[in-house]
This record gives C-alpha cells, sequence and structure tokens, in this order.
C-alpha cells in the first residue's frame, strides 16, 4: 500500500446517498472497515453485517435498530460535539433494520469476526470519558468500545476523541504493528469529523492536521484533513492530529487485527515518548472534557 491510498478525502467513500462505505477489500487490508448511513426521516434501512460484527454509532440524530428479534432505541445526540451518544453492538451474520423518525446520520465501525455473539444495547451514560495529556496536547477520549470497559466483542476495537481547537491529539506518535517492540498488529481506521465556528455543527471550512509515517521512510505522509476525510494506518507511527484554531476535530478510531484477544496497546515512538514524562506536572486544557451523556460540558462551552 502506497501513501498516497492512505488520505481518502470527503466524498471519496461515498456509496450513493451515503456518505462513506470503506470495505477490507478497498482499504487493501484484512480486518477493518467503517460505514456511515444517511438515514431520511420515515426511511426503513435494511443491512446484512455478513462477515463482520459492528456497532451501531449514531452520530447526528437517533434511530431504531432491530436485530435478532430485539429493539433498540438509540436517543443519539445532535452532533458528535454535544454529547456522549448509546450505541448497540450488531452480531456477524445478522439482518438489520434501521428506521429513524427524525433522520439520523449513523456509523457502522466494524471488524471481520469469527465468533458470532448476541445484539447488545451499550447506554450513554455507561461510556467512560478520559481526559488525556496535558496543555496543549489535551484531549477527551470516549471510550465506548475498548477492551475492558466493552468486552462484547470478538475483533472490533473502536473509541471517539475530541480536540478541542488549537490542540494536539494522538500525541506521542505511536504504532499499533507487528514490529518490535509493538505487542499487538491492528489495522487503524481515523474518521474525522471538523467542527464549524460554532464548535458543534461539523463543517468543511475548517481542517486538521494528521501525520503517518514509519521508521524505513516507506510511510511518510503529513495531510490536512476535514469534515468527512478518512485516513487509513496499515502500520507504522501516527501522530499527531492538530486541530486548527478555531476548530475542534473529532475522530472515530477503528480497530482490529489478526490477535486472538482484542487489544489496543501501542509502543511510543521513542524519539517523543519522553513528552509524556511532562504531563504530571503541566495543567491539564480546562475545555476537557468536551462532553458527556448529559450534553456540552461547562469547561467545553467556548
Amino acid at each position: 500500500m502506497t501513501a498516497s491510498a492512505l488520505h481518502r478525502p470527503h466524498g471519496s467513500l461515498a456509496d450513493g446517498d451515503d456518505p462513506i462505505l470503506l470495505t477490507p477489500e478497498g482499504a487493501g487490508w484484512t480486518w477493518t472497515g467503517l460505514r456511515v448511513l444517511r438515514l431520511d426521516p420515515g426511511t426503513r434501512r435494511t443491512v446484512h453485517t455478513g462477515q463482520f460484527e459492528a456497532f451501531a454509532l449514531p452520530l447526528s440524530g437517533g434511530c431504531a435498530v432491530e436485530v435478532d428479534g430485539e429493539r433498540f432505541e438509540l436517543a443519539g445526540r445532535e452532533s458528535v460535539f454535544t454529547r456522549v451518544t448509546d450505541f448497540a453492538y450488531l452480531p456477524r451474520d445478522a439482518e438489520v433494520v434501521l428506521t429513524s423518525a427524525g433522520g439520523c446520520e449513523l456509523a457502522l465501525p466494524m471488524a471481520r469476526c469469527d465468533r458470532r455473539l448476541s445484539p447488545r444495547y451499550g447506554p450513554a451514560e455507561d461510556v467512560p470519558v478520559e481526559v488525556r495529556g496535558a496543555g496543549t496536547a489535551t484531549r477527551q477520549v470516549t471510550n465506548f468500545g475498548v477492551p475492558g470497559v466493552w468486552d462484547h466483542a470478538d475483533r472490533l476495537n473502536a473509541c471517539e476523541l475530541i480536540t478541542p481547537d488549537g490542540n494536539w491529539s494522538s500525541y506521542p506518535p505511536h504504532k499499533h504493528d507487528d514490529t518490535e517492540p509493538c505487542p499487538v498488529a491492528n489495522e487503524e481506521i481515523y474518521y474525522f469529523r471538523i467542527g464549524g465556528r460554532d464548535g458543534v455543527t461539523p463543517s468543511r471550512e475548517g481542517f486538521g492536521l494528521h501525520r503517518t509515517y514509519t521508521d524505513d521512510g516507506e510511510l511518510d505522509e503529513d495531510v490536512v484533513v476535514r469534515d468527512g476525510d478518512v485516513f487509513l494506518i496499515p502500520r507504522g507511527y501516527h501522530g499527531p492530529c492538530v486541530a486548527a484554531p478555531g476548530y475542534p476535530m473529532y475522530y472515530l478510531n477503528v480497530l482490529a487485527g489478526p490477535g486472538e484477544e482484542r487489544s489496543m496497546a501501542f509502543c511510543d515512538d521513542p524519539a517523543h515518548g519522553w513528552v509524556r514524562d511532562t504531563w504530571a506536572t503541566t495543567p491539564t486544557d480546562p475545555r476537557c472534557p468536551v462532553t458527556s451523556a448529559a450534553g456540552r460540558v461547562q469547561g467545553g462551552q467556548r
């Protein structure tokens, strides 16, 4: 895979009216994929998961999910910058019916898997929100689908990040690949949403920066990312992600790999890992956390 294939700008993965259809084959790898569906008000959509398990994660609006005789009402949110959302786990080999009274944009982070588990609902109130980093590297990590928090999955890992405008995240640069000394191999997707001037409504006006590289120099990419862009990380160090002043950055991380146990273990680039040691004596940005299950947090208000 060449570096030029890693950045998939907004619109390049569209499938009809749906913003994103990214299969492992389309990414050039084996395990990890992403769909983003647009549900019009009053519409009914049927999705077949096939070889993939998935999370149903509202990005805006809410919807009902029917699968294996169960029905989950996902309240959702106005935007990814306003609230931590509830979600549902969807098993492989399932027929899923989606309906939305008011319209919904729904992400389906997915992973090719072996075991078929049961569907399950994830309440927003049970999702841990972590403030990670310090100073200008402070960001929010919403750990809805990670090992140790959500163990009802075979291979799929997923979390959300919000980076206040002007801050850096995914820093120090780190990797999840099969090169020493990293203990796990994961294919990873970054799906970006960039907030507009109000800090809430996603907009193509703003932008951010993303970096991915390898020690051997085969991958060495610095890109401008805008709302709706996707970046693929087959291997190597990734980070930082930088939110331009005035424009907060959200991204959905989707990870999966061949390991027998789900893991999001990583290794820092040794050239920059020392930065973590400075966080203990550096104040965190008071704008984090930005959101909770109850909505915008006071410190996250502009």
